[in-house]
């Protein structure tokens, strides 16, 4: 099977599973059996190209060339796979968590949900696969549009409201300021195309460097760097599953991996280090780090909890690709896998708490890991990851990041990262503490309380058992990760 043929079936197979299920609508069973197979079969393509590929010898797929030197392109490389891979995964684990969510929540409208789901992923696999800067920016719009019927999926006014400020935000900041740095670096270079090294060095003034690149990170909304991060909690509105999706899977990743996929092979590292500019940004990076950690340990709300979390996590990716140093990129590029499997475990047992008792606020979980036991001790473990510590997976992405702000000679973003460790065990290590070990108010708290519908722990369990594997599997991903700055 030609990579060719590999890249156009990891495109193909969710639109063709979103059609599926628009045909199976009268039909839950087929519906929601097509959506999970469409999900293990794309991971079947996307571990078959992993496998196959030889980074040696890139293979270019061009759809189309609307004017010369512009192209709509796919080119794998070594970072797109890791996120090709992650997205790859995780849909097949959230569509079968989304089977028993979704029916034990007595959800409306599942099959626009499914087929919306899945053309998300198609634009996720599109933004991974992408060539060059202009592929890219299209995939993204296109992800922002494809999500926005699942952010709204209540139909509630609360729902509609937080669609448009999902959609104003995101959209402002990649038209106003992502596009305008897409169409200068044009100017500059005559290329958009993604290259080892970058294209941007010698073609101007530091100065107007550091300008652009402020253009292209502000304009990368979907990585939630304050002041553009209010989307993000406003969409929380949506069902459990999306906020999966929204956290792990695909938004949030698309908007850090874009600037992670910019800053090396756009601008590349040795620039990145040299601009000015790169360093504010790290700095913002670590107020956002410590100041969505902050804003999370005031909410009562479970799941805007971990939305301000992830705010905070995915600042980490963004101050790693600032620090213009190797260990950064490997830090950062590592993290976006350790954080998709542990904030997703999260996220799943939020949602199998709102379904199986009904709770939505950390003050009312004290003593429900006697009834939950396994959600709470998933969510204990995934919290561990988040904080960084062995043997889970983020404790290798944490050390790295804690490395490379030394390799940068940075003792500010160093204490920043030590402080916001000790910030994410005091937010998300409290919830299983009460769970297990707080008296309930009412002793008959936990009378009819039990463990999440079959699906849905069998995929919490799942993600939570990658937490764990990808600290002792960790070699691959390193050896992968070192593919990128050859």
């Amino acid at each position: 099977m030609s990579i060719e043929l590999l890249y156009i079936l990891i495109l193909t197979i969710p639109l063709l599973t979103a059609l599926g299920v628009l045909l199976c609508h009268q039909n839950p069973n087929a519906r929601e059996s097509l959506t999970l197979l469409g999900g293990i079969f794309l991971f079947f393509v996307v571990a078959k190209l992993a496998l196959s590929y030889d980074f040696e010898q890139t293979v270019t797929l061009t759809l189309l060339e609307p004017f010369p030197g512009l192209s709509l392109a796919l080119r794998l490389e070594p970072l797109g796979l890791i996120f090709t891979l992650v997205a790859g995964f995780l849909w097949p684990v959230t569509s079968l968590y989304a089977i028993g969510y979704m029916r034990a929540h007595h959800e409306k409208n599942q099959t626009r949900f499914y087929i919306a789901f899945a053309i998300s992923i198609f634009a996720t696999m599109a933004i991974a696969l992408s060539a060059n800067l202009l592929t890219l920016f299209l995939a993204y719009e296109m992800l922002t549009l494809f999500t926005l019927p699942l952010v709204t999926h209540a139909g509630t006014d609360a729902a509609r409201r937080a669609g448009w400020t999902y959609l104003g935000i995101l959209m402002t900041t990649s038209i106003g300021f992502l596009l305008l740095a897409i169409i200068w670096t044009w100017s500059l270079t005559g290329t958009l195309e993604f290259t080892p090294g970058g294209i941007l060095a010698g073609k101007a003034e530091l100065a107007t460097l550091g300008g652009l690149l402020l253009l292209f990170v502000f304009g990368t909304g979907k990585a939630a760097l304050m002041p553009f991060h209010r989307w993000l909690p406003a969409a929380m509105v949506a069902p459990t599953p999306v906020s999966a999706l929204l956290h792990a899977v695909a938004v949030v990743k698309a908007g850090v991996f874009t600037i992670m996929k910019v800053s090396v092979y756009i601008f590349g590292i040795d620039l990145i280090g040299s601009l000015d500019s790169a360093y504010w940004l790290s700095l913002l990076a670590g107020f956002t780090i410590v100041s969505a950690s902050i804003i999370a340990m005031s909410k009562d709300n479970l799941k805007a909890r971990l939305a301000y979390s992830t705010i905070s996590q995915l600042s980490y990716i963004i101050l790693a690709a600032m620090l213009g140093v190797a260990t950064g990129v490997f830090a950062g590029s590592l993290h976006i896998a350790m954080h998709a499997f542990a904030k997703i475990t999260l996220f799943f047992c939020a949602g199998a708490i709102l379904v199986s008792a009904h709770k939505t606020c950390v003050s009312e979980l004290n003593g429900i890991g006697r009834a939950m036991p396994f959600t709470m001790l998933a969510f204990l473990l995934a919290s561990l990851s988040i904080v960084g510590l062995p043997p889970l997976g983020g404790s290798w992405s944490k050390w790295l990041l804690l490395q490379a702000t030394m390799d940068a000679h940075s003792t500010v973003l160093l204490i920043v990262l030590l402080f916001s460790s000790l910030l994410n065990l005091f937010y998300l290590v409290e919830i299983p503490i009460r769970g297990f070990f707080a008296t309930p108010a009412d002793l008959n708290y936990n009378n009819g309380i039990k463990e999440a519908p079959k699906f849905s722990l069998i995929a919490i369990l799942i993600t939570t058992a990658g937490c764990l594997v990808l600290f002792f599997l960790v070699n691959p991903a390193w050896n992968l990760v070192e593919q990128i700055l050859r």
